[in-house]
């Protein structure tokens, strides 16, 4: 038995795709200070482009984030078609340095 569905609000799902986007730059931020803190602590010959690295896919999350964010103001916003990769892409990313870090002497 089912009955009618109830209606969809679609004041809240925006609302909740931009807590979505500024957790995920949150937590891209602390994953990047750790990884820089790392890199202070041991200096190793892929230390200073690892830091280029880990600052640049900050920024490229920071900046996706935004546009996503702003956005979602549109009445009808266009689907994340890149913008979820890309996040995907940066989060690999800084595992992999983070795992070339840990594991470098």
């Amino acid at each position: 038995m089912t009955g009618p569905r109830p209606a969809r609000d679609p004041g809240l799902q925006p609302e909740r795709t931009r807590l979505a986007w500024r957790r995920t730059v949150l937590a891209g931020t602390i994953v990047a200070l750790l990884a820089l803190r790392l890199i202070s602590q041991r200096l190793s010959p892929i230390a200073v482009p690892a830091a280029l690295i880990i600052i640049a896919g900050w920024l490229v999350m920071l900046v996706m984030s935004w546009r996503r964010i702003s956005t979602l103001a549109a009445v009808a916003p266009p689907p994340a078609y890149r913008a979820i990769p890309i996040a995907a892409l940066v989060t690999t990313g800084f595992a992999g340095l983070g795992l070339a870090l840990v594991t470098t002497p």
